[in-house]
């Protein structure tokens, strides 16, 4: 007998807003000889628009995207109905 599984989605309004943003490179650049050595670029520039395998490499140093420290900035948005309180 074979197990069901059912997945069920709810859709629910966006409640966080978040931006992505690369910056340092920090490939290790001597760790084949046992050193460590970063190259210095210090945010990632993509070579190509998006949507392109280029979009994931640096113009600057040519490393790919994930070399580079990942930075998440998060904003909560809240879409409150109740009206304010006036603290009485």
């Amino acid at each position: 007998m074979r197990k069901r599984q059912v997945v069920v989605r709810r859709e629910e309004p966006q409640r966080n807003v978040r931006s992505v943003k690369y910056g340092e490179c920090q490939k290790n650049h001597a760790a084949n000889v046992g050193g460590y050595a970063v190259d210095g670029c210090r945010e990632f520039m993509a070579s190509g628009g998006e949507g392109t395998t280029a979009a994931l490499t640096c113009a600057a140093c040519g490393c790919h995207r994930n070399f580079h420290k990942r930075q998440v900035e998060t904003e909560v948005v809240c879409e409150c109905s109740s009206p304010p309180s006036n603290g009485t």
